[in-house]
């Protein structure tokens, strides 16, 4: 199981590393500088409210059909024919909830507009995770891998010429941004849909009501969980937008250190993707997770604990790498942000060991309280400090909420050395924020290339990753 999760792992990261870093700084950074600080800020409050009622499109059902098909795989046609109807009634249940909201909140005319096509597209890639899940459940990674990674390459060709292959003197707008958004998730649903039915065989879409309600109400534990981890994920841009007399502009800031966030973050969901089917099958089949669990928190660590080091010191000059404007006021929140990242690479390992276990009432009182706390210090933080007030908040949430699902986990599984790993972890880390701050004087680059070599040899020197948990992965022989 180790060297199943350590080979796909390779190959998530090769795929995702040469497309997804390139489409959040390259592009999504073009499209702001191009439109404004103020009119993307707009954008990402729509975005976030777009993300705050996903949950009714899915209602758990990818996370709870991951587990299901990864331990029952001959069922997975039977369970696509009668979900497949499912969520076409809840795409049109979330379309006029999100839209009645968008009115609430205030929004009106070209919002509203916008709005709806973010809406079209959320349900395109719920649709897309939806038939992932039955790929990787059936533990066919590599195709999962390539699916993971579709969307974005088209986007790159086709946003890619819209910045700056065209010739016309057009401005750019939002609006082709989001609209070259609906053509890749299209595309790639109709990859997804063809690969999944190869694994399935025939599929026939039916309205059955009394399975509908079994699937549903044995999801909507998940479907929970993901809307409380939405609202502690996604709720400081709308409210930075909403609450601030300059909100849209202040939510542009954010959204510069965001997209690095947003960046890393990403591959730290691939952990999470491959690690719930193989945690999933492993406790059926009562295998020992433990070596597992180690080899994917040591990978984590060694890598989230040195980047929130060096973005400490560096903040700004990384910022400026792909943004002009605005540098200096965006700084502190990312900082922060790149800290937030270590919390969540540690609920990546063990919120998904408590998933694949099934220990979802637990898991949604931590979300619960984790999503009162992140709203209660957004609106004392916000107005006192803008976007550093929510940057906090996030932080505080995430930290408090990965260190009880440690705790969790480790009642639930017998997990050796969770102690001993985190304080391996931490000398890495006060080792390498030394060594950020006294590389100071070098010129960036030459900053990046030896700390990141001092990274590396941290990670060997405090026991954090070495070769013989590598060998022992891979299955390969000890040199003698």
């Amino acid at each position: 199981m180790q060297r199943t999760f350590i080979t796909n792992l390779a190959l998530l990261l090769v795929l995702n590393l040469l497309v997804k870093p390139f489409y959040l700084l390259g592009i999504d950074a073009g499209v702001q500088g191009a439109v404004g600080a103020s009119d993307y800020g707009t954008y990402a409050a729509l975005l976030s409210l777009s993300f705050l009622l996903n949950i009714v499109l899915d209602l758990g059902l990818t996370n709870y059909n991951t587990r299901n098909v990864a331990q029952y795989t001959h069922l997975m046609g039977k369970y696509l024919s009668g979900v497949i109807g499912v969520r076409m009634v809840l795409a049109g249940l979330y379309a006029l909830l999100t839209m009645v909201v968008g009115l609430v909140l205030g929004y009106e005319g070209a919002q509203l507009d916008l709005l709806g096509w973010l809406v079209l597209n959320q349900a395109l890639v719920a649709s897309i995770l939806y038939l992932r899940s039955n790929i990787a459940g059936a533990q066919q990674f590599r195709q999962d891998s390539l699916l993971s990674v579709m969307d974005r390459v088209l986007l790159i060709l086709a946003v890619g010429w819209l910045l700056w292959g065209r010739a016309s003197a057009i401005p750019f707008r939002i609006e082709w941004f989001v609209r070259a958004q609906t053509m890749a998730y299209g595309a790639t649903l109709l990859v997804a849909l063809v690969m999944t039915l190869r694994l399935s065989g025939k599929v026939r879409v039916a309205w059955n009501p009394t399975f509908s309600r079994v699937v549903l109400k044995q999801s909507f534990p998940y479907a929970l969980l993901i809307l409380l981890m939405t609202f502690y994920y996604r709720t400081d841009t709308l409210m930075l937008e909403r609450m601030l007399p300059d909100g849209a502009f202040q939510a542009g800031i954010y959204a510069q250190g965001f997209r690095y966030f947003e960046a890393f973050n990403m591959l730290g969901y691939l952990f999470a993707g491959l690690l719930l089917p193989m945690f999933s099958r492993s406790i059926k089949e009562r295998d020992d997770i433990a070596p597992l669990v180690s080899l994917a928190l040591r990978i984590l660590l060694a890598g989230a604990i040195p980047l929130a080091a060096f973005i400490h010191w560096n903040a700004q000059p990384v910022l400026e790498l792909i943004y002009a404007e605005h540098t200096t006021a965006a700084a502190p929140s990312f900082v922060l942000l790149m800290y937030c990242f270590v919390g969540v690479c540690i609920t990546y390992v063990f919120g998904t060991l408590l998933t694949a276990g099934g220990e979802l009432r637990a898991l949604n009182g931590v979300a619960a309280t984790g999503a009162v706390m992140n709203i209660a210090l957004n609106l004392v933080l916000i107005p006192r400090f803008q976007t550093e007030g929510a940057a906090w908040a996030s932080l505080v949430t995430q930290l408090a909420t990965a260190l009880v699902q440690v705790v969790l986990a480790a009642k639930a599984h017998v997990l050796p050395g969770l102690g001993m790993l985190f304080l391996r972890g931490a000398v890495h880390g006060v080792m390498l924020f030394l060594l950020a701050q006294a590389l100071l004087t070098l010129p960036l680059p030459q900053r990046a290339l030896i700390f990141l070599g001092a990274a590396s040899f941290s990670a060997l020197a405090t026991g954090l990753v070495t070769p013989k948990v590598l060998r022992q992965a891979m299955k390969l022989p000890t040199s003698r």
